[in-house]
């Protein structure tokens, strides 16, 4: 059986990582080693980040809830609390872009909420 050689594979892999690390500054986009260094660092980061991104904007959603609320005079855990008590099932999404665009359904939800108290 004939010897096979890697140069092929290797060439083919060399190229995938050189090509995600198009753009990164000095060896990091030009040499093998320190480029898949980068990169697999970076995809870490990547990860960790779409997992960052969900908590992030579920504490910017929460913000703007507790803001509208407290113009309402409740607090956020009191307005949920009646929320949930009064049967509304709403995401946190949709209660903040509530509370952006239209103050006066929101007011409402608010009345609700503190009545279901």
């Amino acid at each position: 059986m004939a010897r096979v050689k890697g140069a092929l594979s290797t060439r083919k892999r060399h190229k995938r990582v050189l090509k995600l690390a198009k753009g990164y500054r000095g060896a990091k986009s030009k040499a093998f080693r320190t480029a898949k260094e980068a990169v697999m660092k970076s995809l870490v980061y990547a990860y960790v980040g779409r997992k960052q991104k969900k908590r992030n904007f579920r504490r910017l959603w929460i913000a703007r809830i507790s803001a509208q609320a407290k113009v309402c005079g409740m607090n956020y855990s009191t307005f949920m609390n009646g929320l949930k008590k009064a049967g509304i099932v709403m995401n946190r999404k949709m209660l903040s872009e509530i509370a952006i665009s239209d103050k006066e359904a929101f007011k409402a939800l608010a009345d609700k909420a503190r009545a279901s108290l």
